[in-house]
């Protein structure tokens, strides 16, 4: 029995990835040890993390201007700890509100300085991605943050804002980093919690400039400094292995299909396959600006909230699991993130099919 998770997070990790980890759960190539229990000092775990590492820089193209970190508590974490390093004293930061996780980014950063918002798109209920010729942006800001994909409201930036002279770009990419190829070197720095296209939850992994971090504050906390990350190569502490590792293995996934390029391709077809049912279709609607759809959150409803909560409980016995929509925002929701095969957006599809012929 097949089981497709249209969860936005934790989501679906690869076949191969869990069937790998399975087999090494409990005896890590032949250690005797699980791989849990391994010392994040020892040979075997060094191997893991300096390989994720190392297939993380492949598949991105990063360069060695930028640092890799490996850093506990997710991309809400980084909220505080990017506007404690890098929010300079007697300087403004720009912050972009295309929707909820940006607005949270932005409501943190003004705990530790002065923040201002270039856009807003909440009062259309974050439909769209502002023009970016209606920004208000400040070319003295100590840096400009946005939110490459709003996993709530299913817009994603198909183009990325101008990089503006000494105003590095900050980029919030938990739901859609490393599902299309993007340009490292035009961030100063990209953040993402890993449990939606790069392992479980509880970290994120943070791109880093490697200039940025000497902007740091002497008075952050030792564990808050991404110099601590970097000077340290993430081991500091005991470091999360085992979502390390698992990130490890979904990196040599993405290369064993065909690398970054193959797998945007492959993110393409099933959104644009996904959207065309729903576009066909007189009963199901998309709220979302059609320039601005998401590749990784496909945001729909049906006529009124009562078919859509029939929708979600029939689909749910029919092994189509994680289709309600945000809390917030109600309706219907299909994280189609890098793990979820075609497979699975055509079995969606089948379903929305016979659901429409019934309730129309």
């Amino acid at each position: 029995m097949t089981v497709y998770n249209f969860s936005a997070g934790p989501a679906m990790l690869p076949a191969a990835v869990m069937e790998r980890a399975k087999a090494e759960f409990c005896d890590y190539k032949g250690c005797g040890n699980g791989i849990v229990e391994l010392s994040h000092r020892g040979k075997l775990f060094t191997e893991v993390i300096e390989n994720a590492e190392k297939n993380f820089r492949e598949i991105m193209n990063i360069s060695d201007d930028y640092a890799v970190c490996f850093v506990q508590g997710g991309a809400s974490m980084q909220f505080c700890m990017l506007a404690m390093n890098l929010l300079e004293k007697g300087k403004s930061a720009d912050y972009a509100d295309t929707g909820v996780w940006g607005a949270k980014a932005f409501k943190e950063a003004k705990l530790f300085g002065d923040a201002k918002l270039v856009c807003s798109s909440k009062e259309t209920k974050y439909d769209h991605i502002p023009a970016f010729d209606t920004w208000t942006r400040n070319p003295e800001a100590t840096y400009l943050h946005i939110t490459s994909n709003n996993t709530v409201a299913g817009t994603q930036y198909m183009k990325f804002p101008e990089v503006l002279p000494n105003v590095p770009m900050i980029a919030d990419m938990s739901s859609d980093i490393m599902s299309r190829r993007i340009n490292v070197s035009d961030f100063g720095m990209i953040y993402a919690g890993a449990q939606k296209n790069l392992g479980p939850s509880g970290m994120a992994v943070v791109i880093i400039r490697k200039d940025l971090a000497a902007r740091t504050p002497a008075t952050v906390p030792t564990m808050l400094r991404y110099s601590t990350y970097i000077d340290e190569k993430s081991l500091f502490n005991t470091p999360p292995t085992f979502a390390i590792y698992l990130f490890g293995l979904v990196t040599e996934w993405v290369k064993e299909i065909g690398g970054l390029d193959k797998l945007e391709i492959i993110n393409n077809q099933k959104a644009a396959r996904l959207y065309a049912a729903i576009d066909g279709s007189e009963f199901y609607k998309s709220p979302v600006a059609k320039a601005d759809r998401s590749r990784m959150n496909v945001v729909f409803r049906t006529p009124n909230e009562e078919l859509d909560a029939a929708f979600v409980k029939e689909a749910a016995a029919a092994n189509l699991t994680g289709l309600k929509g945000h809390r917030l925002v109600g309706g219907l929701r299909a994280s189609i993130y890098n793990a979820m095969p075609m497979a699975g957006v055509e079995a969606l599809i089948g379903f929305m099919n016979e659901f429409e012929r019934k309730n129309r």
